[in-house]
């Protein structure tokens, strides 16, 4: 069993965030989990609640330990062209309140977005914007890159596998099909749940292919 950490995860009562803290605590963590006024009844049963904004990082700050491991998973729903000020106004700007709050954390984990690619360019700035931001803290961190999570009510890309295949075997295309490449939410669990249990000192970067063999 890998040593127990303390973990502070922003977004936990979203898709992954809901799921990661289940997984942490079976494997002994302890898990602060921040979450709206109202919202808390999706936090998995086990973690402190810690009700506060994630847009704004008084209102939490004061509730992330010193040396944590903290894990930013706020985001917009569902992402599409259509959100583009939603990025800006919700992705980057809680990425911004999470840098503020977790300043004496221990590292820092992010999901961001695999990059380049030839759709989502609003998403993808944001994210970048993101990463920046993140090097510029002078935070240790792990940067998590997938494109496309798949899992219940996720599915659809389901359909693309077998040109996913083909691309992936042609070489004009490999390496991007390969950077684009589908991870399915066990895959995502399982990086995360490694990042948190080895947090190493500086900044690491999880492609699509790492985030695969770590499953």
């Amino acid at each position: 069993m890998a040593e127990r950490k303390t973990v502070f995860v922003a977004g936990a009562t979203g898709y992954i965030g809901q799921r990661l803290c289940a997984a942490l605590l079976q494997r002994g963590h302890s898990v602060i989990a921040l979450a709206r006024p109202g919202s808390q009844a999706k936090v998995a049963a086990g973690c402190r609640v810690v009700l506060g904004n994630a847009l704004d990082a008084q209102s939490f700050a004061a509730e992330v330990p010193p040396g944590c491991i903290f894990v930013h998973l706020v985001g917009v729903a569902h992402p599409s062209p259509a959100k583009a000020q939603q990025f800006i106004d919700v992705d980057l700007a809680s990425v911004r309140a999470s840098l503020l709050a977790a300043q004496q954390a221990a590292h820092f984990i992010y999901v961001s977005v695999a990059q380049p690619a030839p759709v989502m360019a609003a998403y993808i700035r944001a994210r970048q914007a993101a990463e920046h931001l993140i090097a510029q803290s002078g935070l240790d961190a792990t940067i998590l890159r997938p494109w496309y999570v798949l899992g219940p009510g996720h599915r659809w890309p389901i359909f693309l596998l077998p040109l996913y295949w083909l691309c992936e075997r042609l070489p004009s295309t490999a390496q991007s099909a390969q950077r684009l490449g589908l991870v399915t939410l066990a895959q995502m669990l399982n990086a995360l749940t490694y990042a948190v249990e080895h947090a190493a000192p500086g900044q690491q970067i999880y492609d699509v292919e790492k985030i695969r063999a770590l499953a």
